[in-house]
C-alpha cells in the first residue's frame, strides 16, 4: 500500500520519503498507461503481421490453391501502409485499394454467399469455400477475419493498447477495410447469388443500414447476376422474428426486385437447418418423421424411440451434407 503523504512534509524518516517517491512514480506511470489508452476498442491483435502472412500462405497453399501465387509479404505491406502513420479516425476504403488489387482472385459463379447476423453459421455452411465462397472464404476476407488493427498518427507503429470503435469514429481502419472488402466481393460475384439471413435477429433479418444494404447491394453487377436466392433461417432456440414476405425481408425483396433482379425466398432452408440440427439433435425442430415404421432386425435397446432415432437422424443429415452440398 503506497504511503499517502508528500515528501515535502518535514516529519518522518528519510526512507518514508523515498518510499513515497517510488510509489508516486509508480502511480504516475500507471496513470499514464491508462491515459495512453486513447480509445474504447481493443488494440491491434498481437502478432498481427505473423498471423496475416501465415493466413495468406495457408490460403494459397491449402485452402484454395487455385488462386495461384501471391506475394504474402507484399500483401502485408500493402495492408499495413493503408492505415499506418495516419489519423486512425480518417481511414477510408480507398486507402486499401492496393491491398485488394494484389489479393484479388476469381469468385466462382453461383457460389457467392452474402449474410447478416449469422457469421459463424455462414462459416460452417460455406465450409471454407468447399460449398460456397462467402466473403470470409476469399483471400482478402480470410486475411483479416476476426482480427483488429489500427495505427497512430505521425507514427509507423501499430497501436496495441486501443483502437477506435465505430461509435467513436466512423472512418476507423477495420470498418474501412471491410467496406472495401464488401464492395470488392459484390463487384466480382456472379450467377445465382445466395443471401443467408437470421430470422431470429433482433430488429429484423435484414438491417436496412448495414454492410449488405450499404456496401454490397449497390455494387452488385446486374448484368452478371441471374437470380438472387434469399434464405431466412431461425435460430434453433430463437424466435421467429422475420420471414419471407414479412417485415424487413419484404423490404429487401422489394428493393432487389425494384433493381431488376429475379428474387426467390425460402424460410428455414433445409440444408442449413440440417447443419443446425447436427448440434441440436434433440430439438423438436429436428424431429425426423417417417410415414412407415422402420424395420427392426437383431437386438435393440429399450431406448428404441430415443437413441436409435437420434443416431439415424444424425447419420441421415451427415449423408445429405456429403452427397448434396459438397458440389
Amino acid at each position: 500500500m503506497c504511503v499517502r503523504r508528500r515528501c515535502g512534509v518535514p516529519a518522518g524518516p528519510p526512507w518514508l520519503c523515498q518510499a513515497s517517491s517510488s510509489c508516486s512514480n509508480l502511480f504516475v506511470n500507471n496513470f499514464s498507461e491508462v491515459q495512453g489508452r486513447k480509445w474504447k476498442g481493443e488494440g491491434t491483435t498481437p502478432n498481427l503481421e505473423s498471423i496475416t502472412i501465415g493466413r495468406c500462405y495457408d490460403y494459397i497453399r491449402v485452402v484454395n490453391p487455385a488462386v495461384g501465387e501471391k506475394n504474402c509479404s507484399e500483401l502485408w505491406e500493402a495492408f499495413r501502409n493503408a492505415f499506418i502513420n495516419k489519423d486512425p479516425c480518417n481511414i477510408l476504403p480507398q486507402h486499401f485499394e492496393l491491398f485488394f488489387k494484389l489479393s484479388l482472385h476469381a469468385i466462382p459463379t453461383d457460389k457467392s454467399l452474402f449474410w447478416e447476423n449469422n457469421q459463424l453459421l455462414v462459416n460452417s455452411f460455406s465450409n471454407r469455400a468447399r460449398r460456397y465462397m462467402a466473403l470470409g472464404d476469399t483471400l482478402f476476407g480470410f486475411f483479416g477475419d476476426f482480427l483488429n488493427w489500427c495505427g497512430q498518427e505521425n507514427s509507423t507503429g501499430l497501436d496495441y493498447e486501443s483502437c477506435p470503435t465505430a461509435a467513436e469514429c466512423e472512418n476507423n481502419a477495420v470498418d474501412a477495410f471491410w467496406r472495401m472488402a464488401s464492395m470488392t466481393y459484390a463487384q466480382h460475384s456472379s450467377g445465382v447469388i445466395h443471401v443467408l439471413l437470421n430470422g431470429s435477429a433482433e430488429g429484423g433479418a435484414y438491417p436496412v443500414k448495414g454492410f449488405f444494404a450499404d456496401y454490397e447491394i449497390p455494387h452488385l453487377q446486374r448484368d452478371k447476376i441471374s437470380q438472387i436466392d434469399i434464405w431466412v433461417v431461425d435460430d434453433i432456440e430463437g424466435p421467429n422474428t422475420d420471414s419471407c414476405g414479412h417485415n424487413t425481408v419484404q423490404i429487401l425483396e422489394d428493393r432487389l426486385k425494384t433493381l431488376g433482379y429475379s428474387v426467390t425466398c425460402t424460410d428455414n432452408y433445409k440444408p442449413v437447418m440440417f447443419l443446425l440440427c447436427l448440434d441440436n439433435p434433440d430439438h423438436s425442430k429436428c424431429t425426423l418423421s417417417s410415414s412407415a415404421p422402420a424395420a427392426q432386425r437383431g437386438p435393440i435397446s429399450s431406448d428404441r424411440g430415443g437413441s436409435w432415432n437420434k443416431l439415424m437422424f444424425v447419420s441421415f443429415v451427415g449423408f445429405l451434407f456429403r452427397s448434396v452440398l459438397v458440389y
